[in-house]
């Protein structure tokens, strides 16, 4: 079981990626800051290993989204199975006309490397790599309160999804009233 949590969390890792892997130019400035500061808050929802090994295995994050003043971001929290709990940490950052991050402590460790990417209105694609394993982290804000991020990995010449999320802005419930 602890192998699958240890298999689970590098894919997580491309997963925590897809919403901290905010990969884009930087000559889009303003367009990126929107989407960087749409993710800022505590997300919370499930997510599924959709192929492979693991197929089928559920699990559920929980992560806070912050802007690095309109210029990356970063996703912090952790992502559970079951019993087990795993940290997750991506963060990306501003690099020239890219984007560059890590998510964990980044391919060199255990983790993930941030290579490249593009934010189209509220969508962000960015490229994720690890030794000969290469992808993709689609994450799209659908609305003010949710997100989806699918990660996908290249096998022959072809993109297989292999982990789904669906993630919700976690916010807080005021009772409104009045009084007579």
């Amino acid at each position: 079981m602890f192998s699958r949590v240890k298999m689970l969390a590098s894919g997580l890792g491309v997963a925590a990626l897809l919403v901290a892997s905010a990969v884009a130019p930087a000559s889009a400035g303003s367009r990126d800051k929107a989407f960087f500061d749409g993710v800022q808050g505590q997300w919370k929802g499930p997510g599924e290993i959709v192929a492979g090994k693991y197929k089928g295995t559920k699990f559920t994050c929980t992560l806070d989204g912050s802007s690095l003043d309109g210029s990356g971001m970063m996703l912090d929290g952790n992502c559970r199975v079951g019993i087990f709990k795993q940290p997750m940490k991506a963060v990306i950052k501003s690099a020239g006309r890219t984007y560059k991050g890590k998510f964990l402590d980044g391919a060199e460790g255990k983790g993930l490397d941030i290579v490249s990417g593009n934010v189209t209105g509220q969508k962000i694609v960015v490229g994720i790599t690890r030794a000969k394993l290469n992808g993709a982290m689609i994450a799209r804000l659908q609305g003010k309160n949710t997100m989806t991020v699918t990660i996908s990995v290249k096998v022959e010449n072809q993109m297989v999804p292999v982990i789904g999320m669906n993630l919700n802005r976690e916010t807080d419930q005021i009772a409104v009233g009045s009084v007579d």
